[in-house]
């Protein structure tokens, strides 16, 4: 069975490539992408694999976008963080869906869901997809972050923060003067934010408009940035996002 996974956390990926291994499945993983761009070139590049496991979440937006370019009729299994997404996955006629951090008996089940099911063609609806994705509701952003402080949280406001990153699953935000443990994912975090004023520059970082000090260009058409209280972070905006990151800026 030839498996694709389209994951933007390589522990993630990482983390269903070893639940694989202990399933009752023989399977090949042809690669691994983190990208709804990416994605949309190698479905155009490769036939069709056995079965996809797609998060729905990527670094550069909803994976739902990728079957609004090109038609995919491999099966889907989608994983997610965030239940309000589930149910949209099972609407546009995913085999199963996944909530992280998957579990071996959820990742069986649908296993076998798919086994009995993979003699059917079953492609993705582009039109519910459409009115999937015009439906959704941009969720309220907060203006208060609970973070941990001795024993306990205190609440700061989000526009203190500078920056915010996860080192070794811990999310960090950073202030002027002073680096809080929050405890949220970077995916959670960067979804309740001001995305006027946040902007997550790849993976494992976001960065607030108003720290940026200077720009400057980096290899492979990247982007270095400069920002206040940088510790010992580097900034390094990913070259999916280089184009978009400086559209944000003029906004």
């Amino acid at each position: 069975m030839k498996l694709l996974i389209v994951e933007d956390e390589p522990r993630a990926a990482s983390q269903l490539q070893n639940l694989l291994h202990k399933s009752d499945y023989d399977f090949d993983v042809l690669t691994i992408i983190d990208s709804v761009e990416e994605s949309i070139s190698w479905f155009r590049a490769h036939s069709m694999p056995d079965l996809v496991f797609m998060d729905i979440q990527l670094a550069d937006g909803l994976s739902f976008e990728i079957f609004q370019k090109i038609e995919v009729t491999a099966p889907i299994i989608f994983t997610t963080a965030f239940d309000q997404y589930a149910i949209q996955a099972f609407k546009v006629n995913s085999i199963d869906y996944l909530l992280k951090p998957i579990q071996q008996d959820d990742l069986d089940t649908a296993l076998r869901k798919f086994s009995k099911s993979k003699s059917q063609t079953n492609p993705i609806d582009s039109s519910i997809l459409k009115e999937l994705l015009s439906g959704m509701q941009t969720p309220q952003k907060r203006s208060g972050i609970l973070v941990k402080e001795g024993s306990g949280f205190v609440q700061i406001r989000v526009s203190e923060l500078l920056y915010m990153y996860s080192q070794d699953s811990i999310t960090f935000g950073i202030t002027h003067n002073k680096r809080y443990i929050i405890d949220e994912t970077i995916d959670q975090l960067f979804d309740s934010l001001d995305d006027s004023k946040f902007y997550r520059i790849n993976r494992g970082q976001i960065i607030s408009k108003m720290s940026i000090q200077r720009i400057d260009p980096y290899f492979n058409h990247r982007v270095k940035l400069s920002l206040l209280n940088p510790r010992d972070q580097e900034f390094i905006v990913s070259r999916q996002k280089t184009s978009d990151f400086k559209s944000w800026l003029n906004h």
